[in-house]
């Protein structure tokens, strides 16, 4: 036993949330304003993965966290229909899902923008479209 906790699936935290303990890999949707709280969750020789910038693009970047602890990034824009597809199936199997702050008619997309403008959401803001 290594006295890690290692979960069977991802878990989902809620932005600023203290965490256990480092993990391997960080997916980082929000950019500026998350940026360094990400950084420092890794433990040394991990990965942060960008698939999003919606609070800026470019947050200070901590390069002697980054050498020092031989830190990966990596940028994703999307994803392939097979990986798409291998995704779908471990979110099927695990039940894991992304958090939902609120689901809007698309009539009140503007509230939604406010909310992300704000930094209010503790998830996806999902708009319904008729």
């Amino acid at each position: 036993m290594t006295g890690r906790h290692e979960p069977d699936r991802g878990e989902g935290v809620r932005p600023g949330e203290r965490l256990p303990q480092r993990v391997d890999v960080v997916i980082e949707t929000v950019g500026g304003a998350t940026w360094a709280h990400s950084l420092s969750w890794l433990r040394p020789g991990g990965a942060i993965v960008i698939a999003g910038t919606s609070s800026g693009t470019a947050p200070a970047a901590d390069l002697g966290r980054i050498f020092y602890q031989q830190l990966r990034i990596l940028g994703s824009t999307g994803s392939t229909r097979h990986e798409t597809v291998a995704m779908l199936r471990v979110l099927e199997a695990t039940g894991l899902r992304p958090r939902i702050d609120r689901v809007l008619p698309l009539a009140r997309i503007h509230e939604g923008l406010r909310v992300m403008i704000d930094g209010d959401a503790a998830g996806k803001i999902a708009v319904a479209i008729p």
